[in-house]
């Protein structure tokens, strides 16, 4: 018998591994299912064995005690950045905050905000941030409003560098754009657009993703990010389908996400976005959407009729004041839901929690949905809008990737069954370890090759210095104590 201090971090252990706890969930007929004292066994990059007990050899045990075994979690749109939103929160409306850039700052010249050497930096923290979550396959977003336009290949090289690094699988390529709204000194906003600027974005994306997928045994793959429905022009999402198609990839962009993109679509196209594309031809089963909270009736048919994958992420948008409705409309229509963390701290499980409260409330039901359907979500459903079924579950050929939730933390309630007690009562914190691709990334707070709290140090001082610019692109330009105050006052 081992331990997990007895693997090297950061390592595929040789031979097989044999993992016991007081809980596994593995797969089995189309679904998961508990073992009380349940044997998984990894060999290599794969998943050997999943079920009550394993009658081979093995070159090591491990007894992880009183801890569920599960498959990692996937995040549909995780967040690579440090979090802006909380400066926000309790200073509204967030566009005269930095959010949408005023004409006064467009005509001078948007600049980034961030050094190259920050950008890579801020994405290796939030990666890390993810692994100590138990979240083992991350498909990034960042935000564009500190950045000159959009994202860039070189920083994206950086992001995939750091992922093969620390050991998170990734679905990534860099962020584009035709465009998005300005507002002008009276309050007014206006759109502007930049077709061919949106374009060398797409072919950009392209050359990144034919260079870097496949990198370090599969680790690192592509994706195609169009921004947001309203901030690309029809010739732009024509060529993004077209070239998911040719490389075989998925297509993330934000769709029924808030009034302001109702707005903008209604004036540019005389409809929601569902709808445009759809005329167009353009919704797919490759297509990941995330939020999904102002999809009206017909919006909600389109992604059924056409396979969209739904990534949900109920945190973000309760705390904006919306919901889905509803998750059990969604799932009864039989569109694929993942879920979607799209914030820092990237804590699936209070996510979880998040969207299992706001679904029973939308339903006017405490039977309409389950933590059961949230934790697929975040495994099988995060695998089927990726079209991998060797990820989100532990069945014999699987990936093997594996996250191990401590149950007997002091914080946490007695143990009926560990999903519905990890939903309730837990969080990120309670991650003990995460293997990706067979290896040890994570143990007890420990990433490999990346030391957390003096990132945390780091992380700090960064944001500090973009909150220091963020007049510059701020409505009207407020020094700072204006545009975000503090909860009490600061004597």
């Amino acid at each position: 018998m081992t331990g997990l201090g007895d693997l090297n971090l950061g390592e595929r252990p040789a031979g097989r591994t044999l993992l016991t706890a007081n809980w596994l969930l593995a797969h089995q007929d189309g679904c998961h299912v508990f073992f009380r004292n349940g044997e998984l066994v990894l060999e290599g990059s794969r998943v050997l064995y999943a079920g009550q007990r394993f009658e081979g050899d093995v070159a090591r045990r491990i007894d992880l005690g009183d801890a569920l075994i599960s498959p990692g979690l996937i995040d549909l749109d995780a967040l690579s950045d440090l979090d802006t939103y909380t400066l926000v929160l309790d200073n509204q409306p967030g566009w005269s905050r930095g959010r949408i850039w005023p004409t006064s700052y467009v005509e001078r010249g948007p600049y980034e905000m961030y050094s190259a050497d920050e950008l890579a930096f801020q994405k290796k923290f939030s990666f890390a941030s993810l692994l100590l979550n138990g979240i083992t396959t991350a498909l990034p977003i960042a935000s564009l409003y500190y950045r000159q336009w959009a994202e860039t290949v070189s920083e994206f090289d950086a992001a995939a560098d750091a992922a093969i690094e620390i050991g998170l699988r990734v679905f990534i390529g860099p962020a584009y754009r035709s465009g998005g709204s300005v507002v002008d000194d009276a309050g007014v906003f206006h759109l502007r657009f930049d077709e061919a600027r949106g374009l060398k974005g797409l072919d950009d994306a392209i050359e990144f993703i034919r260079r870097r997928h496949g990198d370090h045994g599969g680790l690192i793959n592509g994706l195609l990010a169009p921004d947001r429905v309203e901030t690309n022009t029809l010739q732009l999402m024509q060529r993004t389908m077209a070239a998911a198609r040719d490389l075989d990839c998925r297509v993330r962009l934000h769709m029924s996400q808030g009034k302001l993109e109702l707005d903008t679509m209604q004036a540019l196209h005389g409809t929601t976005g569902p709808q445009w594309l759809a005329s167009h031809g353009l919704l797919s089963q490759r297509l990941i959407a995330p939020h999904g909270t102002h999809a009206n009736e017909t919006d909600i048919e389109l992604y059924a009729e056409h396979g969209v994958t739904l990534a949900h992420s109920p945190l973000v948008s309760a705390r904006m004041g919306s919901v889905l409705n509803s998750f059990a409309k969604f799932r009864d229509k039989g569109i694929n839901i993942g879920m979607a963390t799209d914030t820092a701290p990237p804590d699936m499980w209070m996510n979880m929690l998040a969207g299992l409260i706001a679904s029973r409330i939308a339903d006017k039901s405490s039977s309409a949905t389950s933590s059961a359907d949230f934790y697929n979500a975040a495994t099988l459903g995060g695998a089927k809008a990726l079209g991998r079924s060797d990820l989100g579950r532990l069945e014999a050929g699987a990936c093997a990737d594996v996250s191990i939730f401590r149950l007997d933390d002091v914080h946490m309630t007695p143990t009926v069954d560990p999903i519905t007690t990890l939903v309730m009562g837990g969080n990120g914190k309670v991650t003990q370890a995460v293997f990706v691709d067979g290896r040890l990334v994570m143990r007890d707070g420990c990433i490999t090759g990346f030391d957390m709290v003096a990132a945390r140090s780091r992380a700090q001082r960064q944001f500090e210095g973009l909150i220091a610019r963020y007049p510059d692109r701020s409505w009207q330009h407020p020094p700072v104590e204006a545009l975000f105050r503090p909860a009490f006052p600061v004597l």
